[in-house]
Parts: C-alpha cells; sequence; structure tokens
C-alpha cells in the first residue's frame, strides 16, 4: 500500500497514536519502552491500549507511517550536545517542566527518590513525609506533578496545608545540602544520592498549579488562609490560576485542538457544571451534527455529582495544560501572545 492510499491519521488523539503504535510493537520491544516513560505516561498509554477497539490494518500502517514521518523531521546530528539536548527537551515538554529535568540530565543531579515517590498514590506519599519538617514536605510538594501534589496536600490538616503551601511559593532553588537530607530520609526505601547543583522548584507559579488540581472547597478555604497571612501573595497565586471557566477565552484554533485530545464523555460531565459561555465556546468549534449529539447528550445526561464534574473538569484542564507546556494551545487567549 502507497502513502496516497493511507488514511490520514492526523485529526486522531496523539495518545490513541501512541497506543496503537505501542501495540505493534513486540511486548519485550513495548516493555523497553514503557521503562523510559513516567508514571502518568505509563498510565496514559495503558488506558488508552485497553480501550483499542480492533484497528483495521490501513489505519495501522498510516499511524506507523506518521511516527516515521515525524521522526525523520526530528532526526539531525549533535545530539550529544548540551544545546541539542536542552533544546529538544523544551520542545518536547515546555521550559517550566524541562528546566528541571535538564538539571539531572545534564548537570548531574540524581533524585531517584523523588522521582519514585511519582509512582506512589497520595496516601503513600503523605504517610512517608507527613512527620518531616515542613520545608522537606515542601519540597516533595513542589517536585511532584500538580495533580499528585494537590492529592497529597489534601491529606493535611488545615494549619500544615497553609504552612507548606506558603513555603512551596516561597521557594525558588535548592541547595544540594537541602537535597541530600530529602535522599537520606528516603533511602530506607528507595536508594540515591543527591548532586551537587541547585534545583529549581516551586514558586507562586507551582503553588497556583496545585491549587488549580484541589477539590474545590479545600482550594477556596486553603486560599481564603493564604489571603490572611499574605493578601498579595493570594492575590498572586489567584491571578496564575486557571480554572476550567478560563476556557472560554482560548482562542477558537486551541480549542478545536484540545477537542481532539479529550473523550467526549469527559466533555459532557464537566459541561455539566460549566457556565453557558464555556459550553457555546466548545459548540461553536464543533460540526453541527457534533454540537447537536453534544447538547443531545448533556440533557439526556441527568443530574450528575458535583465530584464527578470537578473531576472530570480537571482531567480537560490537566489536558490543556499540558498542550500548553508543549506549544500546542495558548491558555488565557490571544492576548497572551507576542
Amino acid at each position: 500500500m502507497t502513502d496516497d492510499q493511507l488514511p490520514d491519521v492526523s485529526g486522531m488523539p496523539k495518545i490513541e497514536r501512541a497506543a496503537i503504535l505501542m501495540m505493534t510493537l513486540g511486548e519485550s520491544d513495548a516493555a523497553e519502552i514503557l521503562k523510559h516513560m513516567g508514571p502518568k505516561e505509563v498510565q496514559a498509554i495503558g488506558s488508552a491500549m485497553s480501550k483499542i477497539p480492533t484497528v483495521k490494518r490501513n489505519v495501522v500502517e498510516a499511524v506507523v507511517q506518521s511516527f516515521i514521518d515525524d521522526v525523520g523531521m526530528h532526526t539531525g546530528l549533535g545530539i550529544g550536545s548540551d544545546d541539542y539536548i536542552k533544546s529538544m527537551l523544551t520542545q518536547a515538554l515546555g521550559e517550566e517542566k524541562a528546566n528541571g529535568l535538564i538539571d539531572r540530565i545534564l548537570m548531574g543531579g540524581n533524585t531517584k527518590g523523588l522521582d519514585t515517590l511519582k509512582w506512589m498514590d497520595g496516601r503513600s506519599v503523605h504517610d512517608i513525609i507527613k512527620y518531616e519538617h515542613p520545608q522537606i514536605q515542601a519540597i516533595v510538594i513542589a517536585y511532584l506533578d500538580p495533580d499528585q501534589s494537590a492529592e497529597v496536600l489534601g491529606l493535611f490538616d488545615e494549619k500544615q496545608r497553609l504552612d507548606i503551601i506558603l513555603r512551596v511559593s516561597a521557594l525558588e532553588a535548592v541547595q544540594p545540602s537541602a537535597l541530600q537530607e530529602l535522599n537520606s530520609i528516603l533511602e530506607k526505601q528507595f536508594s540515591g544520592t543527591a548532586g551537587g547543583q541547585t534545583a529549581s522548584m516551586g514558586g507562586v507559579k507551582c503553588s497556583a498549579n496545585i491549587m488549580n488540581m484541589m477539590d474545590s472547597s479545600i482550594e477556596a478555604d486553603l486560599m481564603d488562609a493564604i489571603k490572611e497571612v499574605d493578601e498579595e501573595l493570594g492575590n498572586q497565586i489567584e491571578d496564575l490560576m486557571f480554572v476550567f471557566d478560563n476556557l472560554v477565552d482560548v482562542d477558537d484554533r486551541g480549542i478545536q485542538a484540545l477537542l481532539r485530545e479529550i473523550q467526549s464523555d469527559s466533555l459532557i460531565i464537566a459541561l455539566k457544571g460549566a457556565d453557558d459561555s464555556v459550553r457555546d465556546k466548545f459548540l461553536k468549534n464543533m460540526s453541527k451534527r457534533a454540537g447537536e449529539l453534544l447538547m443531545d447528550d448533556l440533557e439526556a445526561k441527568g443530574p450528575v455529582r458535583v465530584s464527578e464534574v470537578e473531576t472530570a473538569q480537571r482531567e480537560i484542564l490537566a489536558t490543556a495544560r499540558q498542550m500548553a507546556e508543549a506549544g500546542e494551545i495558548v491558555l488565557g487567549g490571544a492576548e497572551d501572545m507576542v
């Protein structure tokens, strides 16, 4: 079959294409690739693979050809150079996530103990750090992904929660001695030693990302507590937070890209608790037929628990943030573009 006979898979969600590609490999090769992925990626790939129905041969060939084309576009000389690695990681992960990874790869930092925590559920991480000094707790919370950080933070009592988020907001860089102390705490369960370079983590943006992922009731109480201690800091965090209703400010091209990456079932539940303006934003970026089906599904869905709505909205926001970090969409609208 020639390339011009292959179906167009560019509109297929990337995670689905990745799952199909993984399923074309042998078990040993697929397992080897999974070893190089983080917990979030493994979970996402595994979930996508389990949901894939029977796939036609020409679709598989199209996905494989698309992968080969992408590899051809991004392959170059000088892979061993620091500049190439920095550029590659920044393009792939976004500047914020890439910075920490660049530090560990290029500067010899070793955070194996911290990375191991990312594979644990929130309760397990909380049990490990709950008796540690609040500054150690803050470093761990700042290092984890925002959704996991929010889960762990939510397990502390209100007073501890406030203390930790204030410390996260004040973090800019972690000295080697602090990393050594943290790794010595974790070495009973994991192996690892600290590197000699400072590591960038934390800050007001980190706190805002964590707050975005918390349950709305906890987030509201914590925000009030922060403002009582430092109103200016609370306002800074609030300004950086991006909630589901803010998607109305994303440009149409961004919404269309987001629609290709999210599940329709999640969108239906998320829109049950959203403003009409957000619902209309999604509808205007769908085909007439898809919009009619969405409205029918919304009406047929009936009452939905608030917790289910919030979970669906957080999942969609997490996808939107990942796409923003990869430069695929801009959160906040066209006026933020330069």
